[in-house]
């Protein structure tokens, strides 16, 4: 298994940035466990609704905080009250803020009391975690994800591709790696591919046919980019407009969890039960997309030094825009002023032959 250090990223064994923890219907009131960069966490939603995500491990005798279905406190539903959680093992309750509210056998409490809180956000049916190794706060802004809340567009269900042993640097790569869409994902008659630097945004913009998914005289045009080191967004052109999204955490150093979704719109307000059910078929088609990649990442060598040629595309560039995530936030700017602008690794197109 590849680690951060074999890639020479940086001084931080995971990236800074905002990362998918969990779908915001697996979040109750009944607190759950999640493994993300190399730690437990427990995830319970308060009786306000709102979502916590807190350290798995109680501060006064080590108890886990969700692993536990035979204490009384489980048992008779009193683990979340408010929008605190409270140990199974000796009743100590902690609030939202992490400092403990509540000892049932004492008047004492001290100050030292205190669970360790971590900063999540709900949005678009998704439960996000700000990380950074050095604690600030978020310095890239989490998407909006505007089309969840428009009418005219069916929302995506999250597939959950589980576990592989392969670092998020072979799962990036593919931003730049233009071969790969005719072997891997079936492109034909390939027009134009290009990458675009810009800050801690990457770009990839693409264009070509394909064997089955458009017309023998048509086009299949994508827009794809990263929002910091883990959330991809991908617009896809025709009768149906779809926003695709790819989410790849770390659970250890060299392991992800990965995500796939999907929503559409619809040709009608509300979308209609066909509507629906094309949306659907378009997840459906997403997702077995992303299957093919990975198959290759689940089963490849790690490569840390990738023997390029010119038309490979600028793997080599995407490398050091996401060491800026693996750095002192300090340092981000040397990095992507090495990158800034855009790479055509080609462009078959007419218009683009005459300039």
């Amino acid at each position: 298994m590849a680690r951060t250090a074999d890639y020479g990223l940086g001084e931080f064994t995971y990236p800074r940035g905002w990362f998918m923890v969990a779908e915001a219907a697996e979040v109750t009131t009944r607190p759950s466990t999640v493994h993300y960069f190399g730690q437990d966490f427990v995830l319970y939603r308060g009786e306000s609704g709102t979502a916590h995500m807190v350290d798995a491990y109680c501060p006064h005798m080590g108890a886990h905080l969700a692993k536990n279905v035979t204490s009384y406190i489980v048992k008779d539903g009193e683990q979340v009250q408010g929008e605190s959680i409270r140990c199974p093992f000796h009743g100590w309750r902690f609030g939202p803020d992490g400092a403990c509210d509540h000892i049932p056998y004492s008047d004492f409490v001290p100050k030292a009391a205190r669970l360790q809180t971590y900063p999540i956000v709900e949005r678009a049916g998704i439960i996000w975690y700000w990380h950074d190794p050095e604690g600030l706060e978020p310095d890239i802004d989490l998407p909006p994800f505007a089309e969840w809340d428009d009418p005219s567009w069916v929302r995506w269900k999250v597939d959950h591709l589980g576990v592989i042993d392969c670092h998020p640097q072979e799962i990036i790569d593919n931003m730049a790696d233009a071969p790969h869409m005719v072997p891997v994902h079936g492109s034909t008659d390939c027009a134009y591919f290009t990458n675009a630097f810009e800050g801690t945004i990457l770009w990839q913009k693409f264009g070509a046919g394909h064997r089955t998914l458009v017309g023998s005289e048509a086009m299949l045009e994508t827009d794809t980019w990263y929002t910091g080191p883990a959330i991809l967004q991908s617009r896809l052109t025709g009768a149906y407009p779809s926003l695709m999204l790819i989410c790849h955490t770390p659970v250890e150093d060299g392991r992800v969890m990965v995500w796939h979704a999907l929503m559409s719109q619809a040709a009608n307000t509300p979308p209609s039960a066909q509507d629906i059910a094309t949306a659907e078929a378009y997840a459906e088609t997403g997702r077995l997309a992303l299957a093919q990649d990975f198959e290759i990442w689940g089963n490849k060598r790690a490569c840390f030094n990738p023997l390029q040629i010119p038309a490979d595309g600028p793997v080599h560039k995407v490398r050091i825009w996401y060491r800026q995530f693996y750095n002192p936030r300090a340092r981000a700017g040397e990095f992507q002023r090495r990158v800034e602008g855009s790479v055509t690794t080609f462009d078959t197109r007419p218009e683009h032959a005459a300039a």
